[in-house]
């Protein structure tokens, strides 16, 4: 199976880690009994806490702190730059030394609907729901559900039920 992982030395995973063939991972940590899915990429300095469920087809890019108890569906992208360029004024390729990296937070319970963006500089709150396909533009707040484009409360969530749907 290694054959099709591309796993770096410094790339920190707990135990019972399930990974699926075709991920690439560097730099980040993966926190005890989380699954990764097939097409994943996980950047360096990226973070994914325990209990997890990482989809395929999925981005984590760094920046990115995905606390204990998370589902992030299929081919969900996280966003880490907020003016992305491919090269400086004079014309040269941008390097790392030219940008600065935005935090984005998931909060342990939230699940990520399958297809959604999250641009950086967000906190997705604890037990929260976004819905598939939305663009998260900015926080959302504990306990409720989201959706659309950009993404909006639909409603909130009772605290009772949102903890019993936890992934244990």
């Amino acid at each position: 199976m290694e054959t099709y992982l591309a796993i770096s030395d410094d790339v920190k995973i707990g135990q019972n880690v399930r990974l699926a063939k075709f991920i690439n991972l560097y730099g980040c940590t993966i926190g005890d009994n989380t699954k990764v899915g097939a097409f994943v990429e996980v950047q360096k300095n990226a973070q994914i806490g325990n209990n997890c469920k990482i989809s395929s087809h999925t981005f984590i890019c760094e920046g990115v702190v995905v606390e204990d108890n998370v589902f992030i569906g299929h081919n969900v992208t996280f966003i880490n730059d907020l003016y992305p360029r491919a090269t400086r004024a004079c014309g040269e390729l941008q390097s790392e030394s030219d940008w600065s990296v935005v935090q984005t937070l998931v909060k342990k319970g939230a699940s990520i609907g399958s297809s959604s963006t999250l641009l950086c500089g967000v906190t997705v709150g604890e037990y929260s729901i976004v819905g598939a396909g939305s663009v998260v533009t900015k926080d959302v707040p504990a306990y409720c559900i989201v959706a659309g484009n950009p993404a909006r409360i639909l409603r909130s969530i009772n605290i009772e039920i949102a903890e019993e749907t936890t992934v244990s």
